[in-house]
């Protein structure tokens, strides 16, 4: 803009010559001084002492006057050089509120401003990672279990091993010094372990920066799922836990995550204390295939598939997003020569679902497994298609999702029928939109008996909503 500076002082120059040509040639007065007032007009004064007003030639509002180029706020204009507020105008490029803007790139609120590249604090990524590995550690614990496994050599016949492995610590009471622990089932069952149910009966944690000598924590067995991996733990009235850093976990929707996102794994990393690594989500959803924990039930788990290092030891340990909130339980990785950072962990919905299904049904009962709602039927992802969204930057995979079979003695006979196209399901006035096959068996894990779930579905074009009643007969122990 100080480049527009020589075309007001040549226009200027022109229409004065212009006016006193047109008025020289009328042939009546001579033109004695020309001058531009503190208004911008032209004021010219003839040898006979009279004024003439001319108007407007340059002035306040700038080369186009009040509506145009430059404007009230232009440049040289009234209230400043460039403008009121700023260099190019109150809101402009290097305006009032940072180098480029209130919220535009090196704002006022951050080293790439308010919601920009780096976040609110105008912290730099690397922190925000710093930032999420603190939280998570504030929830983690090291795990350790004795079993005692059968030794001819012995003299009692068995042999005492340790199993090690990782935690996070669920519904934490710091009062009184008591709280959760979940875990994979199989850091601390073994087989062959000399108790009834293969359960340690001997477990301890270790908070983060506390894994010394006298500092093991007690834990008690509350119940687990062979076929989730997961397992209850149970820590009460500790001193360690009242006085410790341990918060309130936050646990983030496992169905939002996509690839590319921040994958933070944190745990007793091949038992040389709790550490973390850092990767990210590879896959949202995949399928891995490994034998149960007894060693010989072929099971297939929905995992979420991760670039993270994972070690002996991880197992249990938390999987964290860039804001330190809980998407998964790490359980198992790849070994093998060909293959190169793959790793598994159990989304947090499931963790979450078969969790709370575990405290809800076993703790301070006789029972020691899950009670999962079975409705008898099977879904199927009958299309499928990449999402990408723009503003976010996210991609998400949509299907649609019809039944694919009703058991003839199944609770949903009679209520739903092969090829109704899911929308959604509602229990206990939470609705879960149905965009993936999985998302039914994964919202099911909140069923108790007693519970009524409506489903909203399409049959022959048109929308139904469809009810049934879960019954002790839908539940089952898994």
């Amino acid at each position: 803009m100080k480049q527009t500076k020589p075309r007001y002082i040549l226009s200027l120059i022109g229409l004065l010559l212009c006016v006193m040509l047109m008025l020289s040639g009328c042939g009546t007065k001579e033109i004695a001084t020309a001058k531009i007032s503190e208004n911008g007009e032209l004021v010219l004064t003839y040898s006979d002492g009279t004024e003439q007003n001319v108007g407007v030639v340059v002035g306040a509002d700038g080369e186009d006057g009040a509506d145009g180029k430059d404007g009230v706020d232009g440049q040289d204009g009234v209230n400043g050089k460039d403008g009121v507020d700023g260099k190019d105008g109150a809101d402009g490029k290097d305006g009032a509120d940072g180098k480029d803007g209130a919220d535009g790139k090196d704002g006022a609120d951050g080293k790439d401003g308010a919601d920009g590249k780096d976040g609110a604090d105008g912290q730099d990524a690397e922190s925000n990672l710093a930032h999420a590995v603190t939280k998570g550690l504030k929830n983690s614990v090291s795990i350790y279990a004795k079993v005692y496994l059968p030794n001819a050599s012995s003299p009692t016949g068995w042999k005492q091993y340790t199993s090690t492995g990782s935690g996070v610590i669920y519904r934490p009471d710091k009062a009184t010094g008591s709280a959760f622990i979940i875990t994979n089932y199989h850091v601390v069952y073994h087989k062959n372990n000399n108790t009834a149910t293969g359960v340690s009966d001997e477990i301890g944690v270790y908070l983060y920066g506390s894994e010394l000598d006298g500092m093991l924590i007690p834990a008690t067995y509350v119940g687990g799922s062979m076929y989730y991996d997961i397992a209850v733990l149970r820590v009460d009235n500790s001193e360690l836990l009242k006085s410790s850093a341990m918060e309130e976990l936050t646990i983030a929707d496992s169905d939002t995550i996509c690839p590319g996102d921040t994958a933070i794994a944190i745990g007793n990393s091949n038992m040389m204390g709790i550490a973390a690594s850092y990767g990210i989500v590879s896959m949202d959803s995949a399928e891995l295939s490994k034998l149960a924990a007894d060693g010989k039930t072929n099971l297939t788990f929905r995992s979420i598939r991760i670039s993270t290092s994972i070690n002996s030891g991880s197992s249990g340990g938390g999987l964290f997003n860039d804001r330190g909130e809980l998407i998964g339980l790490v359980h198992a990785k790849v070994v093998d020569e060909a293959v190169e950072g793959i790793g598994y962990a159990i989304p947090a919905n499931i963790m979450k679902g078969v969790a709370d299904n575990i405290i809800d049904h076993c703790y301070n009962t006789d029972t020691l497994t899950m009670q999962k709602c079975v409705l008898g039927i099977t879904v199927k992802a009958q299309s499928a298609h990449a999402v990408y969204d723009n503003a976010t930057g996210r991609t998400s995979i949509v299907e649609k999702v019809v039944v694919d079979a009703v058991e003839a003695d199944g609770a949903a006979n009679g209520v739903l029928q092969v090829n109704d196209e899911l929308v959604s399901v509602t229990l206990n006035g939470k609705t879960k939109g149905i965009t993936r096959h999985f998302q039914l068996a994964d919202f099911l894990l909140n069923a108790r008996a007693g519970d009524v779930v409506t489903f909203t579905v399409i049959r022959n074009g048109a929308y139904l909503n469809l009810s049934l009643s879960i019954t002790n007969a839908c539940i089952i122990s898994y």
